[in-house]
């Protein structure tokens, strides 16, 4: 009960007070108060070649901008979010502990409406806006549903992608939807699974799964319904029950995220795993983590697609310095080297046609590497459910299957 009072409480509250936050269309008077400053930057740490990527903003930033960045490394968003609800409560609006928050989805829109962001329309005032692909791309201003309002800024796109080892897999057996999934797990018992949710990967397995079956797909796109909830997620623990024996250790324990799945994949314990990045295992492949015959696949009719950002919490200490970093983050040069797999390997938010005929050419004759599918066989992209559903299908699989990670 005090936790639901607190969360009213916060939402009547509304946004802070945001008079003291710099005006990124005055872009000197933002360098100017950012030098000297240090960013606190809350971002998933799980991954080496992630932070090796901020690792490498870092040090531009610092270089060009006399910015700092100290990643907070964090194996959940939430608690980053948990922070700044914690801070706001007890009055807190200044000099917060958290200047940047990597973010996306049920996330964002938790932060959006407890009034816990910086004033709206920021990340659209970046002198580097001018290259994102907004127009192209509706997940850029559309997070999980709902309207990012400038609130965050772009980073990277995402793309639900499965990966095989070919030297151990035949790819003709390869499944084309979640049915033949099922079907190749039962063929292949305790080589496929999946990260226990609230594990981002895990969650948007899940997802994709309700989206083959629920039927009426509309109904995703709408706030969860809870007169009719338990029977539209019926087909997905219809299909995780029938999943579950032939699971990897028989569904009695979970991979711990994707980086333990990849372990896994390396070590022939799993056959078949996923990520949300189609230059994952290009990139795995060139830090040596995963066999060169390790290649790519995905569903024809389609796989789960979004947007990932970075955010101002409205209490932020250092928000001119994060402005500066937010805007870094989606320059052409921070791009390019982000799509690079040999350092990450993650999608661009630029429009080549927004950039000058040098930038695209070096786009363009990046080598994404042998496991990479070009665009063309990348399939359809589904665009997330409305962000409720991935709260309540979490905790409907925790309380179905024991305590998830």
């Amino acid at each position: 009960m005090a936790v639901l009072g607190l969360s009213t409480a916060l939402a009547i509250a509304g946004p802070a007070r945001a008079a003291d936050a710099p005006d990124p269309a005055n872009w000197q008077a933002v360098l100017d108060s950012a030098k000297g400053e240090t960013v606190y930057w809350n971002a998933w740490g799980g991954s080496q070649n992630v932070n090796d990527y901020i690792d490498w903003a870092g040090r531009q930033v610092k270089a060009r901008y006399g910015v700092t960045i100290r990643e907070v490394k964090v194996d959940d968003t939430a608690n980053a979010v948990a922070k700044v609800v914690a801070e706001k409560a007890a009055g807190k609006n200044e000099s917060g502990s958290v200047d940047l928050v990597w973010i996306n989805g049920e996330n964002f829109v938790d932060m959006k409406d407890k009034g816990l962001l910086m004033s709206p329309g920021w990340a659209t005032k970046l002198p580097n806006w001018k290259y994102v692909a907004f127009k192209q791309n509706p997940t850029i201003t559309t997070d999980f549903n709902t309207p990012t309002d400038g609130l965050e800024s772009p980073w990277g796109n995402a793309k639900l992608v499965f990966f095989y080892d070919s030297a151990r897999t035949d790819a003709k057996d390869l499944p084309k939807d979640t049915d033949g999934l099922l079907r190749w797990a039962k063929a292949h018992p305790g080589r496929f699974s999946y990260p226990a949710p609230p594990d981002f990967i895990g969650s948007s397995f899940l997802k994709q799964v309700l989206y083959e079956h629920i039927g009426d797909t509309s109904k995703l796109y709408k706030p969860v319904n809870d007169a009719t909830f338990e029977q539209d997620v019926k087909p997905l623990f219809t299909y995780l029950d029938a999943l579950k024996p032939y699971l990897w250790r028989k569904g009695a324990d979970y991979p711990e995220n994707y980086p333990d799945m990849k372990r896994k994949l390396a070590d022939g314990e799993l056959g078949i795993i996923f990520a949300f990045n189609p230059s994952e295992a290009s990139s795995a492949i060139e830090n040596g983590e995963l066999p060169d015959t390790v290649r790519s696949f995905t569903f024809p009719g389609g796989t789960l697609g979004n947007t990932h950002f970075v955010a101002i919490p409205y209490n932020a200490n250092a928000k001119a310095g994060a402005l500066v970093v937010a805007n870094f983050l989606i320059s052409p040069e921070a791009q390019l080297h982000k799509q690079d797999p040999q350092y990450w390997g993650d999608p661009t938010v630029l429009a080549m046609d927004k950039l000058s005929e040098k930038e695209r050419r070096k786009f363009a004759d990046l080598d994404l590497g042998a496991a990479t599918l070009p665009p063309s066989e990348l399939g359809p992209v589904i665009p997330e459910p409305d962000a409720s559903w991935t709260t309540r299908i979490e905790a409907a699989w925790k309380k179905r299957y024991g305590t998830a990670r």
